[in-house]
């Protein structure tokens, strides 16, 4: 062994250093992107029976923020998903690079009356967010349905059958041509493409996180298909109050759930 290779021998090897985690988003911020799994079947701890929409939320990272001073509003902007680098602009790959992460394919701007604690590269997690009971809107982009007639489209009612009108069953009906302005107005219902519109789904339950999964279950149905992109945030409707029970009826519960007594044997 050279003196050369000795020496490099005898020096202490350089421990690479962890990276540090990125910290936490706010968890006053409720909102997040998600991906539509599918639907299935689950059971409460009541034992009542559950339509769901399995939804994978999260975890995202900050990638920017908006200001009143700079931009005019506030707001954050959340990544989700990933993709490969060769895929990536370059005002993109700039970002990226800023931030030290890997490549984000979607992008969402959320609006905030507060940005206080928000910082660039911050975790949005799904666990420390939302929790079970609570109440969200999910915003999605329907299924395509390509060019659907007026009966699919607008639930019309179709034409008779009877009277010789056997090719008019599925017809629109009278488009207002004879009106006083002689024309069909804009916005009449017709024929026409169906599907692929934002649709929003307002003040549906959390029924279960699974947090090691990152994965939500909410009650019913939720636009999209499977795969198709979700963005979930805190209602702005009116959430439910919780049913609070009187005296009167937590001693009469309380009864009904007390065991019997076992029946007195009849005399002989």
């Amino acid at each position: 062994m050279t003196e050369e290779n000795k020496s490099a021998a005898e020096q202490p090897q350089s421990v690479p250093e962890a990276k540090a985690q990125p910290s936490e988003m706010p968890s006053e911020l409720k909102f997040l992107i998600g991906r539509k799994m599918g639907m299935t079947q689950v059971f409460d701890a009541a034992g009542e029976l559950f339509a769901v929409s399995v939804v994978q939320a999260g975890p995202c990272r900050v990638m920017y923020t908006r200001t009143p001073e700079k931009d005019g509003y506030k707001a954050v902007c959340l990544g989700f998903g990933h993709m490969t680098e060769k895929n990536v602009n370059a005002a993109r790959a700039g970002l990226f690079k800023k931030l030290d992460m890997k490549p984000v394919r979607n992008f969402r701007e959320f609006r905030v009356n507060d940005i206080a604690g928000v910082q660039e590269g911050q975790v949005a997690s799904l666990t420390s967010r939302f929790a079970a009971g609570e109440y969200v809107d999910l915003q999605g982009v329907s299924k395509g349905k390509g060019f659907a007639g007026g009966m699919k489209r607008y639930n019309f009612r179709g034409g008779p059958a009877s009277h010789g009108a056997s090719d008019r069953e599925r017809a629109p009906g009278s488009i207002g041509s004879r009106r006083s302005l002689g024309r069909v107005l804009p916005g009449q219902r017709m024929a026409g493409h169906m599907g692929v519109d934002t649709v929003s789904m307002q003040k549906i339950k959390v029924i279960k996180i699974i947090p090691e999964e990152n994965i939500m279950l909410v009650n019913g149905s939720i636009p999209g298909a499977a795969g198709s992109l979700v963005y979930i945030t805190k209602t702005v409707k009116k959430i439910p109050k919780p049913a609070v029970l009187s005296a009167k009826a937590k001693s009469k519960a309380a009864a009904k759930a007390a065991p019997k007594k076992p029946a007195a044997p009849a005399k002989k």
